[in-house]
């Protein structure tokens, strides 16, 4: 059964801006959080676009934000753009991104080599195996879904990468391979209303 929004939300969100860890393929969870580069902030002023073409009046909007640092730049730009003080937004741990453990930091590679046989065994069921001292997706699922049942008001969040998969996947309906594959795309928004998720981009005219 997909996840749903109340009637008569709706929701706007994004991943934060490229930062260096994402140049460099690392992964970046909770403990590794490096800054936007310039392609990021340039991303993230991009999405203030975005939200300015397609969101009505985001003055009224609800903002909140991942507690790590490259979402809340992320945000901070994003609202200063829209001419609107940077500090106007609350965060929220459970739309920080998918906790990473002994990972963090590491490449793909450099994290299999401290376990081979449990890396290939998470890759095999992200859903249920758990990242060496930190979570799998059923446990950011859990988050997500605490999250949308407490939103009040139409929003706007700035969070991650594996985050905004497992959340536009529990919307869809999909399997836990299924949001594992999708795209991680940096410079976009997508809005919900219901449980349907529409990606507006800058050339979008939905």
């Amino acid at each position: 059964m997909s996840l749903s929004l109340a009637a008569g939300l709706t929701l706007y969100f994004c991943r934060h801006g490229e930062t260096q860890a994402n140049v460099e393929h690392r992964f970046q969870g909770r403990s590794t959080d490096t800054p936007l580069t310039a392609k990021g902030c340039e991303q993230a002023h991009a999405m203030a676009r975005i939200l300015a073409r397609h969101g009505g009046e985001p003055a009224r909007f609800a903002y909140v934000c991942s507690p790590l640092q490259r979402a809340q730049t992320t945000m901070k730009i994003i609202r200063e753009t829209l001419n609107m003080p940077e500090d106007g937004y609350s965060t929220d741990d459970r739309i920080s991104e998918i906790n990473l453990g002994n990972w963090d930091g590491l490449t793909d590679d450099e994290a299999r080599a401290l376990d081979p046989v449990l890396f290939d065994r998470r890759k095999a069921d992200k859903w249920n195996i758990r990242v060496p001292g930190g979570e799998n997706y059923a446990d950011v699922a859990q988050r997500c879904e605490s999250w949308i049942a407490d939103l009040r008001a139409d929003s706007f969040a700035v969070a991650h990468g594996a985050l905004t998969r497992i959340l536009r996947g529990l919307f869809q309906g999909l399997t836990w391979q299924e949001m594992s594959a999708l795209d991680e795309t940096q410079g976009v928004i997508f809005r919900v209303r219901g449980s349907c998720v529409e990606r507006l981009e800058a050339d979008s005219h939905a």
